[in-house]
């Protein structure tokens, strides 16, 4: 185990980090975690999600170092974590997760029910949520995330099929695009 453990900023950054995690014995993603408040060793709060593979009933337990002030989940929005970037996710999942988002939101909210339009807004708020957390890993003064930060191979893929797309010009316009889309007409 390493010496640090990552931090999990929010417990949503937490959950999407652990359905991206394959079984170390037969490969399945599915499980249903739960989770709890543990003391490390060096008596530091920590949080560990603990499941069974639904596949092989494989033990999978992951720990995360909790954030010095905990975020909670906002009432109409999205969040995974403050200013930082993430130590779990590379900004290529980001972007992939975004994506995956936006192909479930429909192209017009009209005809929706209630239930369904809330569905909608809300993962559109997600894949806005994600593009977000890809632009913190924009250094301050570059036009560009460095190759360097993608370090997963689902983060390193996205970034190879289409590396312009990790500009500061078209994230911040995928950005704008969705929060136009999420605001009351």
């Amino acid at each position: 185990m390493p010496d640090t453990l990552p931090l999990a900023r929010t417990n949503a950054e937490a959950r999407l980090y652990l359905t991206l995690q394959p079984c170390p014995t037969c490969g399945e993603t599915r499980c249903q975690y739960r989770s709890a408040v543990i003391t490390t060793d060096d008596g530091d709060l920590a949080s560990r999600y603990t499941g069974d593979c639904p596949r092989c009933g494989t033990t999978r337990t992951y720990e995360f170092r909790l954030p010095a002030d905990i975020l909670p989940p906002p009432a109409d929005s999205v969040r995974f974590g403050l200013d930082n970037p993430s130590e779990l996710l590379d900004p290529g999942v980001w972007l992939w997760y975004s994506d995956v988002c936006i192909r479930q939101v429909p192209a017009t909210f009209e005809g929706l029910d209630d239930r369904a339009a809330r569905a909608a807004r809300h993962t559109l708020a997600t894949a806005l949520a994600a593009v977000e957390e890809a632009l913190k890993f924009l250094p301050p003064t570059a036009d560009r995330i460095p190759a360097s930060a993608f370090v997963s191979d689902k983060g390193r893929a996205t970034y190879n099929t289409e590396p312009g797309r990790f500009t500061r010009p078209r994230l911040e316009a995928l950005r704008d695009t969705y929060t136009a889309a999420l605001t009351p007409r």
